[in-house]
C-alpha cells in the first residue's frame, strides 16, 4: 500500500523543481511559481481575504479550529484589529505555487510594505467598496508604480449596502493618473469580492461560489518570476525572523542561482566585506508553516539559517563570484521622539528592566529588524532620540517594550525637519476625513487653526462627507481626539506623509492645561470631589501621586498646582451636611497613545508594565515657576 505524500514531502519536491518554460535572450520563467503582495488601505480585508485564500487552497483541514485573520498572529495585532508585521505565507493552486506577502495597511508601518513589495512579482490593490482609495492606497499604490509591478485591482466587500463600486472604480482610475501612471499601468485587471464569505467574480453582481476568478486572473496577469539560468547565485535578504532552535533566520528572495541546505555561500555584508558561510538550514513556506528543503530555485522566498549578524538589506552570492545586489532604501522618518529611562519617584516598583544599557541594548535590537526606525544619542546619556514614520509606530514600539517589562520616560513627539536651500521645511501630510455632513463647518475651522488647506471635498449625497486636506505634520499631534469629541465619535480620518513644505509657522496647541500634584501621597476622594470642578481627572481615590505628576486636564489654559492627597478633618461636632455621600465624576482613563496625543512640549509620559501616568519634566513646582519667569523675561527682552 503506498504511503501519502505528506505536505512535507511535497515542499520539498517542489521546491527541487525549477520549471523554465520560456528562454528568451537568455532570461528564464518559471510557471510553476508566483509571488504577489497584498497592499491596501487599513481594515479593507487584506487578512480575511488571505485567510478565505488559505482555506480554499486546501491548508486547513475541514474540521480544524482556525481564528479569524491567521496571519495576525501577535497580541498586539489581535488586540488592535491591525497588521503590523509584513509576513508571507503560501497557497497552491492547480500545479503552481503563489507566495502571497500580506503587508500592514496603516501608513506608519510603510516600511514593511515597501520591503514586501521588493519580494514580489505583482500586487493585489486591495479597495473598500463604499471607502474607496484612501491616502494609505495613494502611499502603497505609489510604491508599486514606481518599482513598475503590475497591479489587479480588487473591489473587496461589494455586498455592503452602502457600496459604491462604479465610483470607487473611476476613484481608482483618478488615482492612478494622479500618481502619472502610464496607458500600460492604467490598463489594470478589476476582479470583485466579498472576502468574508470567499467569493469573487469579474461583475459585481455575479460572484462565483469560491475565489477560482481571482486565481484565475493572478495566474494570468501576474507575471512569473525571470531569472538567468547563467547568473551566479544572487539572493536579497527582505526580513528578519527568529527560531528558538537555530537562532536569527534570514527571509530571502532568491534572483538567480538555486540555494541549497549545507552550501556554502558569499555574504555579502551591509558595510561592503564578504564572508564565506555555511547555510545551515534552508525552509521553504506551505502555507502557515515553515518546512524543510534541500534546495530552492530562482523566484522562491525562502529563510536561511546560519548567519547569525544578517541585516535586511545584505546579499546571499555566489561565493566564486560574489556579485552584491543594490541595498533597498525605504523612506526617512517624519517624527521623532525622546526615550528614556523612568526617573520618576515611583520608579521600579512595576518594572524589572530599569537600566539605561538594557533600554539601549532593546532599540538597537528594534533596529536589526525595523529598517524605517533611527536611533540617535541625545545630551543625556539615559535618553535617546527614537524617529519613525508616525505617532502609532512609535507607540507600538513602547507598548512591546512596556510588556517586555521596561519602565520609560517617553517624550513628547516632534516632527523631524530638513534644511533645503538653507530653509527649514516640515512634513506635511495628506488627511482623509469621512463625518456627516452636519460637522463640515466645525471641522473646516478646526484645520483652518492648523494651517490645513482643503484640497477636494465630496459629498456622497448620503449623509456623509469626504474632506482631503493636506495639513503640517505637527498639527496632527493631538488632533485626534478633539477630532472624535468635535464629530460626537462618528468620524473617520487617515493620514499619510505626502511631502516637505517650507516651516508653515506657530500652531495653536492645546487649549487647555494641566492639573499638577504639588505632593506626594496617595489621592483621596474628598480632595478630587472638589478638584473635578476645576477640569477633568485622569485618576480615581487611593491612586499614588507625586510632585510633578499630571492628576487632570484643567478647563483654563494655564498649569495649575494642585493638592489631591487633602483628606476631610474629622471633628467630635457632628452636623447634617457633614456625612454626604462623596460623588466623583469616573475619571479619563489614558491609553499610551492618547496620553502621547495630550502632553505638551515640558511634559512626558511615564510608562510601566502597569500603569501610563503623564507628568512634567522638571517634578519640582519651584524650578518649574523660576524657569517659566526666566523664559517670560527673555520673550520679553527679545521684544
Amino acid at each position: 500500500m503506498r504511503r501519502r505524500a505528506s505536505r512535507r514531502d511535497l515542499a520539498c519536491w517542489r521546491a527541487t523543481q525549477i520549471t523554465d518554460v520560456a528562454t528568451l535572450g537568455g532570461v528564464a520563467s518559471r510557471s510553476d511559481l508566483r509571488n504577489v503582495a497584498i497592499v491596501a488601505h487599513v481594515d479593507h480585508g487584506k487578512t480575511t481575504l488571505v485567510d478565505a485564500m488559505l482555506w480554499q487552497s486546501g491548508a486547513f483541514r475541514a474540521n480544524q479550529d482556525v481564528g479569524e485573520r491567521v496571519l495576525d498572529s501577535t497580541d498586539l495585532e489581535r488586540e488592535k484589529g491591525i497588521t503590523i508585521l509584513a509576513k508571507n505565507t503560501a497557497v497552491h493552486y492547480g500545479k503552481t505555487k503563489i507566495n502571497i506577502v500580506d503587508t500592514p495597511g496603516h501608513a506608519d508601518f510603510g516600511g514593511e510594505v515597501e520591503r514586501g513589495l521588493t519580494m514580489v512579482d505583482g500586487v493585489l490593490l486591495l479597495v473598500d467598496a463604499s471607502e474607496g482609495p484612501l491616502p494609505q492606497t495613494r502611499f502603497v499604490l505609489r510604491k508599486a508604480l514606481e518599482a513598475r509591478l503590475p497591479v489587479i485591482l480588487v473591489v473587496n466587500k461589494v455586498d455592503r449596502p452602502d457600496a459604491r463600486i462604479k465610483e470607487v472604480v473611476d476613484e481608482v482610475y483618478e488615482l492612478f493618473l494622479d500618481l502619472d501612471a502610464d496607458e500600460e499601468q492604467v490598463e489594470f485587471p478589476i476582479v470583485y469580492t466579498n472576502a468574508r464569505e470567499g467569493r469573487a467574480g469579474v461583475e459585481p453582481e455575479a460572484l462565483a461560489d469560491d475565489l477560482g476568478p481571482l486565481f484565475e486572473l493572478l495566474l494570468e496577469r501576474i507575471p512569473a518570476p525571470e531569472h538567468d539560468p547563467k547568473h551566479p547565485l544572487q539572493a536579497l535578504v527582505t526580513n528578519l525572523d527568529a527560531s528558538p532552535y537555530v537562532g536569527r533566520l534570514a527571509l530571502a528572495r532568491i534572483q538567480h542561482g538555486t540555494l541549497k541546505k549545507g552550501q556554502q555561500v558569499a555574504w555579502c555584508r551591509a558595510d561592503g566585506r564578504i564572508e564565506r558561510v555555511k547555510i545551515t538550514e534552508l525552509y521553504v513556506t506551505e502555507a502557515l508553516d515553515r518546512v524543510d528543503a534541500h534546495e530552492a530555485g530562482p523566484g522562491e522566498i525562502v529563510a536561511v539559517a546560519g548567519l547569525p549578524e544578517v541585516t535586511i538589506g545584505e546579499t546571499l552570492a555566489d561565493p566564486d563570484d560574489p556579485r552584491p545586489l543594490p541595498v533597498s532604501t525605504v523612506d526617512e522618518p517624519s517624527l521623532s521622539m525622546t526615550v528614556g529611562v523612568n526617573t520618576s519617584p515611583l520608579s521600579g516598583r512595576e518594572g524589572d528592566r530599569l537600566t539605561a544599557s538594557m533600554l539601549k541594548g532593546r532599540l538597537d535590537q528594534e533596529l536589526v529588524g525595523n529598517v524605517s526606525l533611527r536611533v540617535l544619542p541625545t545630551q543625556r546619556p539615559d535618553t535617546w532620540e527614537v524617529q519613525g514614520r508616525g505617532e502609532l509606530q512609535l507607540a507600538v514600539l513602547v507598548e512591546l517594550m512596556r510588556r517586555e517589562g521596561f519602565e520609560l520616560t517617553v517624550g513628547k513627539p516632534q516632527v523631524v525637519t530638513q534644511i533645503v536651500d538653507g530653509k527649514v521645511h516640515e512634513p506635511v501630510e495628506r488627511l482623509a476625513i469621512d463625518a456627516p455632513e452636519d460637522y463640515v463647518g466645525v471641522l473646516t475651522q478646526l484645520l483652518a487653526l492648523r494651517k490645513g488647506r482643503l484640497e477636494q471635498m465630496v459629498n456622497h449625497g448620503t449623509g456623509w462627507v469626504r474632506l482631503e486636506y493636506l495639513v503640517p505634520a505637527r498639527a496632527l499631534i493631538g488632533f485626534r481626539t478633539e477630532f472624535l469629541t468635535e464629530t460626537r465619535g462618528t468620524g473617520i480620518l487617515h493620514h499619510v506623509f505626502d511631502r516637505y513644505e517650507p516651516w508653515h509657522g506657530e500652531l495653536r496647541t492645546r487649549p487647555t492645561g494641566s492639573l499638577v500634584s504639588d505632593r506626594r501621597g496617595p489621592a483621596t476622594a474628598f480632595a478630587l470631589m472638589n478638584l473635578q470642578e476645576r477640569g477633568q481627572m485622569f485618576i480615581g481615590p487611593t491612586i499614588e501621586v507625586y510632585e510633578g505628576m499630571i492628576v487632570g486636564e484643567n478647563a483654563r489654559a494655564e498649569d495649575l498646582d494642585v493638592n489631591a492627597t487633602k483628606e476631610k478633618k474629622l471633628t467630635n461636632m457632628r452636623a447634617a451636611s457633614s456625612d454626604e455621600t462623596v460623588r466623583l465624576i469616573p475619571p479619563r482613563p489614558m491609553s499610551l497613545e492618547q496620553a502621547l496625543e495630550f502632553i505638551r512640549e515640558d511634559e512626558c509620559v511615564e510608562v510601566t508594565p502597569a500603569s501610563v501616568r503623564l507628568r512634567k519634566l522638571v517634578l519640582e513646582a519651584s524650578k518649574r515657576q523660576s524657569s517659566a519667569g526666566k523664559k517670560a523675561r527673555a520673550l520679553a527682552t527679545a521684544g
